[in-house]
């Protein structure tokens, strides 16, 4: 094959472009270089923030391309950058690409730019290798990308950095990963480099601003340039398309459909092609199937490429020039071994990457198309989903639908592959590495079945996963279990939170309140070393809560607008949300779904368990810096009382940084409610009804309180917490979830103009709540502040797991307080009107014999 090809891209006046489909119906226009609607083609996806999609037809991710063309535009790129940076500063340069799109892109700009070594981001973490940075896409719907580079000093020097992404649109994803980095390691210059730029007008000046804020200088090399330009109404347009196709788009999932007239770049198969080598049966060169896998299919085959030990299988780690001439070196031999594999009648083949897997297959398929005369198309899966329409006139032609085959970090999902059903390949070459070869690979709705249905032979080439040490083997377990996830762990499904605690649902655990409360005083017990019998509500109580959630849904919706848009702004572009089990876990719920309704975003949400006396769990903790940046973490509770898991929070992380060593987490929690003053980030200081307050496990995902005791919980093990399955009949979770969610549209407007008033405003803590429980402690003869439990929330607890003494209720609360005043009369217990209360309400435990009484180290107090 020609390898400038891409010079000289085709005129497609006597062709129907890819994205005429989507503009003819949308009204969407490509406008700039003449060279654009041969590099891009038009689809649609289900995305809030923008329903059409740009395809590249040279990318090798969605459309299946000349590798030699996939190839020379990133190397091409490349070589313009050195000619831009000079001899010297290529010499210092490094190279940093996006995952999943951009991961080939990168590499092979690097390898255009010389020695530069190279790096790419990457979704799938290595226990106890420190992040030394990470992202989320805006406009995406991947996130959690972490930069895990083997050698710690990858990019710490002050050389060049260069950035390179498939696409220049808005410029946040780049702009961001630039500020995080130039805050650890400042350089003087950065070279953003893209296949297009496509920015708006009003996004072009924002690189310019940009630089002169951090004080370096920032170019952009891109193959072409232009913008899209977009009429009224095109996203609910848009939206309007993808939910009309979709039915039809899924039933053609797994079909072949109509043979596809491919973008620029792909020819059908030329009948008289002779290969220029000779090769074999389709049994050469390959190994036995896959021990895991049945190893029936007569249609898959094994290659064994004979991959280079110890030679990384790509970027995720840190690509090395040494490690580049190793690669060249071995390139023939292992394009030889394919060749060999293939049928000896293969005409037309394909060579199908895996996710973030990109650069491997490409010079396989680049040396296969160089060495033979078989025509060699080349394109990867991917996790993005996009709608596909059988037209000639629209980029996504058909899609494969297959589950995830490499037990990802973040949950298993569907994976896709693009334009291969009904393409006429005599072949499929699967190239994955061996965290992917899974049993799920060989698995009757797996890839390799997919691709089957659509090819007669089927070769499977497996690249080791290359993992590097830890530079610190702690002495400890390596391996910390995955979050547990519902609906095995909880009734939230599984993407909406990650529980990092362990399961004691079979441990009996509970004890009536009084008993357990005397086990606590009489041998000076833990509260978390046991747990309170689950209240069930009554029928008039559940009315109550259903009442208050109806009346309360929008304000607690502005709330959590409030609170995310404040944590967007200040804390992080990418927070992963860890909230405190279990009171936080729904307002983290709460706060994930806002940055999905508002910004596209798909954050990390985990639970974990804190206890006043013993601190936050320390191996949650380990877990969470060995997957994300503990700078990104932003701990989430649901209200505060007088501010004591404040306090336990900040001495915890101080404390776990002086013995392993690991900096970084924020001690500032972020709240929905905040009437104590005791936080910066908040989405409200008012002492009202929040709903999730008024019940147990039965609206927080069926969890019970978290657990810590020595002979359950050993020095390796997460803290513990029961899954009440029994109680799935009562159990409102989702309910509430789903009743505020649903006011989001109402409130985003209010909500985003009060956070932008918040961010202006000093919101430091006042403390005024801790100041009130003193006093009270005091007026009340009670003397010790851990039996005064301030806000609505806190005396709801009170009612519903301790023994109350009184509640004082602010004269003239109203109906936030209907829900207590039921429980003070099912429980015998008084409420007194007191003027001038700065809660809503307070709950005493009893004084005297203190059952559920307990003090600042969880244990209980004796008067």
């Amino acid at each position: 094959m020609n390898q400038g090809e891409h010079h000289e891209v085709r005129d497609e006046a006597d062709r129907v472009w890819s994205g005429s489909w989507v503009a003819e119906r949308l009204g969407v226009e490509l406008v700039g270089d003449d060279r654009l609607t041969g590099l891009l083609g038009l689809a649609l996806r289900r995305n809030p923030k923008r329903a059409h999609l740009l395809v590249s037809n040279v990318l090798g991710k969605h459309v299946p391309q000349s590798p030699s063309v996939v190839y020379d535009h990133g190397f091409e790129l490349g070589r313009r950058v050195r000619d831009l940076l000079g001899a010297d500063e290529a010499r210092r340069a490094v190279v940093l690409g996006y995952a999943e799109t951009a991961t080939g892109l990168g590499h092979s700009v690097a390898d255009g730019l010389g020695p530069a070594p190279y790096l790419h981001s990457t979704r799938r973490p290595v226990d106890g290798l420190t992040p030394a940075g990470g992202f989320e896409e805006s406009h995406s719907h991947a996130t959690s990308h972490l930069l895990l580079p083997e050698d710690p000093t990858l990019l710490t020097g002050d050389g060049p950095l260069v950035l390179v992404d498939d696409e220049f649109s808005t410029g946040n994803t780049v702009l961001n990963t630039v500020r995080d980095l130039h805050e650890r390691y400042p350089r003087r210059r950065y070279v953003v480099v893209a296949l297009v730029d496509m920015r708006s007008a009003a996004d072009a000046g924002r690189l310019e601003e940009f630089a002169r804020e951090i004080g370096a200088r920032v170019d952009l090399v891109t193959a072409a340039s232009g913008t899209v330009r977009l009429p009224e109404g095109v996203l609910e347009k848009g939206q309007e398309l993808v939910a009309r196709y979709e039915p039809e788009s899924a039933a053609r999932d797994s079909s072949a459909g109509a043979a596809p007239s491919w973008p620029v770049g792909q020819s059908p198969a030329h009948p008289g092609q002779r290969p220029r080598g000779a090769r074999g049966t389709a049994r050469s060169a390959l190994t036995g199937p896959h021990p895991d896998g049945d190893g029936t299919d007569p249609h898959v085959t094994r290659v064994d490429l004979r991959w280079p030990a110890d030679l990384p299988d790509g970027g995720r780690h840190g690509f090395t020039p040494a490690h580049r001439e190793r690669l060249e070196d071995a390139l023939p031999a292992m394009a030889r071994r394919l060749a060999d594999a293939l049928p000896a009648d293969a005409r037309r083949v394909h060579v199908l990457g895996f996710e973030e897997l990109m650069y491997a297959p490409l010079r396989l398929a680049r040396e296969l198309e160089r060495t033979t005369d078989v025509e060699v198309r080349y394109s990867t899966t991917t996790r993005s989903p996009v709608l596909a329409v059988d037209d000639p006139g629209y980029a996504i032609r058909t899609r494969l639908v297959f589950p995830a085959h490499d037990n990802p970090a973040d949950g298993s999902g569907e994976r896709y592959a693009y334009n291969i059903a009904g393409a006429g390949f005599d072949a499929v070459v699967a190239v994955v590495d061996s965290a992917a070869d899974t049993p799920r690979l060989h698995a009757p709705d797996g890839l390799l079945a997919r691709l089957a249905a659509h090819t007669p032979q089927v070769l499977l080439a497996v690249v080791p996963s290359y993992a590097p040490e830890a530079p610190h083997a702690p002495e400890r377990p390596s391996m910390l279990p995955e979050p547990l996830r519902g609906p095995a762990f909880s009734s939230y499904a599984p993407e909406e939170v990650g529980w990092l605690l362990q399961d004691l649902s079979d441990v009996t655990l509970e004890a009536p309140t009084e008993e357990r409360e005397e086990a606590i005083q009489s041998g000076g017990a833990h509260y978390a070393e046991s747990l309170p019998v689950e209240y069930q509500p009554s029928e008039q109580y559940q009315e109550l809560f259903h009442a208050a959630l109806d009346t309360s849904a929008a304000r607690i919706a502005q709330a959590v607008g409030v609170v995310t848009e404040t944590v967007l702004a200040e804390r992080s572009p990418r927070p992963v949300l860890v909230s405190l089990a279990r009171a936080g876990t729904p307002v983290g719920v709460l706060m994930r779904r806002w940055a999905q309704h508002r910004h596209g975003l798909d954050l990390p949400h985990y639970a974990v368990s804190i206890v006043r006396g013993r601190g936050i769990d320390a191996n949650a903790l380990r877990w969470l810096a060995g997957h994300h940046d503990p700078r990104d973490v932003v701990f989430v509770d649901g209200w505060t009382g007088k501010g004591a898991i404040t306090r336990e929070l900040a001495q915890a992380l101080e404390e776990f940084e002086k013995t392993d060593g690991i900096g970084g987490f924020s001690p500032e929690i972020a709240v929905l409610a905040d009437p104590g003053s005791c936080v910066r980030t908040y989405g409200t200081r008012e002492d009202f009804l929040i709903p999730s307050a008024c019940l147990n496990s039965t609206v927080s995902g069926l969890i019970s309180r978290t657990v810590l005791r020595a002979d359950l919980v050993g020095p390796h093990d997460f803290h513990g917490a029961k899954f009440y399955r029994e109680l799935a009949g009562t159990d409102v979770s989702v309910t509430f979830l789903d009743a505020v969610s649903a006011r989001f549209p109402e409130v985003t407007d209010a909500a985003c103009a009060q956070a932008k008033d918040l961010l202006a405003t000093d919101r430091s803590p006042t403390w005024e709540g801790w100041a009130a429980v003193e006093r009270i402690s005091e007026e009340y003869g009670i003397h010790d502040v851990n039996l005064v439990k301030p806000g609505v929330g806190e005396t709801t607890r009170v009612m519903l797991r301790r023994v109350p003494w009184k509640v004082l209720a602010r004269a003239g609360a109203g109906s936030d307080l209907d829900h207590v005043r039921l429980l003070a009369e099912q429980r015998g217990v008084p409420v007194e009107e007191i003027d001038a209360l700065p809660y809503t309400c307070v709950g005493l435990i009893h004084p005297k014999y203190t059952r559920g009484a307990t003090g600042a180290d969880g244990k209980a107090v004796t008067l």
